[in-house]
């Protein structure tokens, strides 16, 4: 097998697995919604419930729950595919980033967020990867992840935007803010160094 043979079959092999992963976690949101709908709603005591050191769970729990099937909806198909195009540079990497993405907007809306709320929703991991993929390439300088990244960067910059503003009381745009920035400096910690030019031998 050639060079270019084996890159094509890693490559293939790539997107198959991180497709694979997201059609899972996308699946595995409906289900949990399913089964929130089934018990009354009783899954959404697990969210973000700020300062409340009886409710540290939510920190954790909170990208898996939703309130509603329109909740789940309007993050399945963003999460479905930055998560699949992060999701190319490697499984463990990819989760690896989730991870810090989720604690750092758990940890930030726990302490920062309105007293009295209710806080769930995989939004704030979707504004994360969206600041992980857009700038991932160019920390790492890498010509085909910048491309990507620019052109995640045209299609949804401005929702994504929008998305941090303050502009609906109902909808938690500091996690949107958090996880941007957790995204983003998250992509800095995890950049690969770019391959080193190779040393032509001119003797």
């Amino acid at each position: 097998m050639t060079e270019a043979q084996l890159q094509e079959w890693s490559g293939t092999v790539r997107a198959k697995a991180a497709g694979k992963l997201m059609a899972g976690w996308v699946a595995l949101l409906w289900l949990i919604e399913l089964v929130d709908l089934a018990t009354g709603h009783a899954l959404d005591a697990y969210g973000i419930s700020p300062r409340d050191p009886d409710r540290l769970i939510g920190i954790v729990a909170h990208p898996f729950l939703h309130f509603g099937f329109g909740h789940v909806a309007s993050n399945s198909v963003p999460l479905l595919v930055l998560g699949f195009i992060a999701a190319l540079g490697g499984i463990r990497r990819f989760l690896a980033v989730s991870a810090l993405i989720t604690l750092a907007v758990g940890i930030g809306c726990w302490l920062v967020a309105p007293p009295n709320t209710l806080g769930a929703g995989a939004s704030g991991l979707v504004f994360g990867l969206f600041g992980y993929v857009v700038v991932r390439g160019f920390v790492e300088r890498k010509p085909l992840n910048a491309v990507v990244g620019l052109a995640v960067a045209a299609v949804w910059g401005g929702t994504f935007l929008l998305g941090v503003l303050p502009t609906d009381s109902g909808v938690g745009w500091y996690a949107h803010l958090i996880g941007l920035v957790a995204g983003v400096a998250t992509a800095v910690l995890h950049r690969r160094p770019a391959a080193p030019a190779p040393v032509r031998d001119v003797s």
